[in-house]
């Protein structure tokens, strides 16, 4: 799954992977992981392509002849299909090994630089670093971070969402409550946004457009200790 994230941050759309890759695995089943083969053609047209044994194969099969090849620029790789010993993904994957234990920050840290250095515009990679950051109290790094991730990838939902969570530490509400409104934009479905939004309309005195936010989050969340503030909000009584 990673490995998707990872071509999904590139700007592939995630149906033209699954096409690429089924139809080779039809075509050649001796063809391992092909999804790391992955490459994109690098002429704007986002034509996805499998490398093997020095030429490129189409979804269908097809030996695809480009004799653009011999120049670097011509074939963009993808994170962890670079045939190397450390690959962007890979650093990547080290990075998300470590960094949930306080004691191992900074080897996800530098794992994470590590991915930047080989992949500059891996946006997860991005906003992972920040959230690290963030956890260490290192706030203008981790904002730093986080608005590279998504003048990478605008849509990118943890990043607006933790970037809303810096900027509302720093007092700059109106920051925060866009962040946390694109956040539910791309996910509607995402109840810590929710729950953030509805905080901070509280703490800005404006407890009507609060009112909103704390139903819907009781819709996606209806247990647990939140649902149980966002009811004692809305005069609701406690959950049986």
């Amino acid at each position: 799954m990673r490995a998707a994230l990872a071509l999904l941050a590139r700007g592939v759309p995630m149906q033209r992977i699954r096409r690429t890759v089924d139809g080779v695995r039809r075509r050649m089943p001796e063809l391992d992981r092909p999804l790391l083969r992955l490459r994109v053609l690098g002429d704007g047209s986002e034509a996805v392509v499998v490398a093997h044994e020095g030429v490129l194969l189409e979804a269908g099969g097809q030996l695809v002849l480009d004799f653009r090849l011999s120049t670097e620029e011509s074939v963009a790789a993808l994170p962890g299909s670079v045939p190397e010993a450390e690959t962007a993904l890979a650093c990547f994957e080290r990075g998300c090994a470590a960094d949930s234990e306080p004691r191992r920050f900074g080897e996800a840290i530098a794992a994470y630089r590590r991915a930047l250095e080989l992949d500059p515009d891996f946006a997860d990679a991005h906003c992972n670093l920040g959230t690290v950051f963030y956890n260490q109290g290192r706030h203008a790094e981790s904002r730093d971070c986080f608005k590279r991730s998504l003048a990478l990838a605008p849509d990118h939902l943890e990043s607006h969402f933790n970037l809303g969570n810096v900027l509302e530490e720093e007092d700059r509400n109106e920051g925060a409550l866009k962040h946390y409104k694109e956040a539910t934009r791309i996910d509607p479905l995402f109840a810590d946004a929710r729950l953030n939004l509805a905080l901070l309309y509280e703490k800005l005195g404006l407890r009507r457009t609060a009112r909103v936010h704390w139903r819907r989050y009781l819709q996606l969340e209806p247990r647990g200790p939140w649902a149980d503030v966002a009811r004692k909000h809305l005069g609701e009584p406690p959950a049986a």
